[in-house]
């Protein structure tokens, strides 16, 4: 089912989400309904607080990041997702380590706003998947980053947090309008701050 991904503004992205119990009722439910969202809004990833669900859990599906126009270089950062489509419960990102690098970040609970977030090139995550299995493993490039920015939402951070705060005060009347509604997307949102909304 597709759901509507929650604006900017709305207290649940900015609260920790709670860890999932194994008997977690609809589990699976829940995960399709994550991924069809996801890609209804064209992402690459999606937290559960962007579906209005305090919970730690995320998908993530970074093909797109590996796909290659013709005469276009593939990019080395890019690889390995060719059919990197993941489910992360209750992960916890055990290191991170390199030297910060640069990146143009979105997301689908702030849209029509991208910039660059610096974060570190090479992560270790463990994490349960989907059948409650246990993996610990590591992540570079677009993974990782794909990784840390969907496990900064289970912890209640966005991108825009990690910005300077002369950009913050730059990106304010936008950030303000989408908590408002007013702004144009194509795909299923809840504003909180919507005029004429019950």
């Amino acid at each position: 089912m597709i759901l509507p991904i929650v604006a900017y503004g709305s207290p649940i992205l900015k609260r920790e989400g709670d860890e999932i119990e194994e008997d977690f009722e609809d589990l699976n439910d829940l995960i399709d309904s994550m991924f069809e969202t996801m890609y209804a809004a064209n992402g690459v990833g999606l937290a559960a607080p962007q579906i209005d669900k305090s919970l730690r859990i995320f998908v993530v599906d970074a093909s797109p990041f590996a796909e290659i126009e013709e005469g276009e270089e593939p990019d080395p950062m890019a690889e390995g997702l060719e059919d990197f489509k993941k489910v992360f419960i209750n992960p916890i990102i055990e290191e991170e380590e390199g030297e910060e690098w640069p990146f143009a970040e979105g997301c689908l609970s702030i849209p029509n706003i991208r910039e660059e977030v610096m974060r570190k090139p090479k992560i270790k995550i463990s994490y349960y998947d989907e059948n409650w299995e246990f993996h610990e493993e590591e992540y570079e490039g677009y993974a990782a980053r794909i990784i840390q920015h969907e496990y900064d939402h289970v912890d209640g951070v966005l991108f825009t947090d990690r910005l300077s705060p002369l950009k913050k005060r730059l990106l304010k009347k936008k950030l303000t309008n989408i908590a408002k509604g007013d702004v144009e997307v194509a795909y299923k949102m809840k504003f909180p701050n919507k005029k004429g909304k019950r």
